[in-house]
Parts: C-alpha cells; structure tokens; sequence
C-alpha cells in the first residue's frame, strides 16, 4: 500500500490558509498539525494562568497573551496556552498575532497531545532565543514541569508536584500557587506532596 505523501506548507502559504480557516491548526517545519479542543480541566488551568499573570503583570512593561496569540520559530507556528514577553513586542510582519519574542510559553499538556508537547514543540521552543521559561502543566494531577534558561544557555529542569507547591516566574519575578493554577480543577487522584527535581 502506498504511503500517503506529507503536504509542506512555507510560512506565507500556511499563514493564508489559517487565517481563514474555522480551526486552528499549529505549523511543524512546513507539515500543518491540527488542534484537538480543549477539555474542560484543560481550560479551566490555561484561564487560571492567564488570569493571574494579566493581574500580575498590570503596570509593569509585560503583557500574557492566551492561545490566540501565535508563536512562530523558524519555520513552526505553534498556539502556546498562554505565552509572555516583556520589553518590546516583535511581530511577524507587523500583523499582530504572531509573536517572535516571548519571554515565557506555558502549555496544558494532555494524554493525546503530551509527547507531541514534549518532544516536538520543546524543541523548536528552545530555539526561541528570546524564551526564558518553559512551563508544563499536567491536568491528570497536580505537577508541573518548569523549565528555565540559564547563564549557559542551557535548560534547566525542575518539577514541582503538590498542590501545596508553588511555580516561581524567575523572569518576571512572579509566583503562582499551584492552588490558584488548579482552581477549580477537579483530580481523580490528588497529593499534597512538593517535590522539586533539580
């Protein structure tokens, strides 16, 4: 049986067809990937998150966008679940709704989405140079995965697991409970553990 052959898309091209397309779809070095909907725990965390940075960040030169706003590396387009940046905004031609320079992406990760989230958008995202920070939240249990830039340009790795824990934004000297990120959200499973890997 003859394989079916994988369809690449340029920027422009891609660009086009999602602007006017009824759902979104993330580009992969040129191979478009279609967006599952979110569940209800999957919204509810990204809502949590984006509500308290916008809250922290009033008056401060920083602003969180929510999934809406694009992130484009190379030749990828991906929909952070909320994303960051600080200083002065850098748009992809001007058009305001794809972001070159965030300063932290957060993602919800899911059971269909995760290695996805892992292994492809991790590594385009850490070909951001201007990324600081990236977040990894799971909606099964209360764990987080963060990850942050260091002076070498490497990522280091911690992982905070607990809903008495907490999630320390080093770049934008900011700390979200993990209570206040799940609120709302409802486990099968909880523990009250933190648990920092360094």
């Amino acid at each position: 049986m003859a394989s079916i052959p994988v369809i690449r898309y340029t920027p422009k091209q891609y660009l086009a067809i999602e602007r006017e397309a009824e759902f979104t779809s993330e580009l992969v070095m040129g191979e478009m990937v279609a967006m599952a909907r979110g569940s209800r725990e999957h919204n509810r965390i990204a809502g949590n998150v984006y509500g308290q940075l916008f809250m922290a960040l009033r008056g401060k030169p920083c602003e969180a966008f929510t999934s809406d706003m694009q992130v484009n590396v190379g030749t990828s387009f991906f929909y952070p679940d909320v994303s960051v940046y600080c200083g002065t905004q850098q748009f992809l031609a001007n058009r305001r709704d794809v972001l070159l320079n965030p300063l932290i992406v957060v993602e919800v990760l899911s059971k269909s989405t995760e290695g996805y989230d892992w292994n492809v958008k991790l590594n385009r995202y850490s070909d951001i140079e201007s990324l600081r920070e990236i977040v990894y939240i799971s909606q099964e249990m209360p764990v987080i995965h963060h990850l942050t830039r260091i002076d070498t340009g490497d990522w280091k790795h911690s992982t905070i697991a607990g809903i008495d824990g907490s999630l320390p934004f080093t770049s934008i000297d900011c700390t979200l409970s993990l209570v206040d990120i799940y609120e709302t959200v409802e486990f099968a499973e909880t523990s009250n553990s933190l648990r920092v890997v360094e």
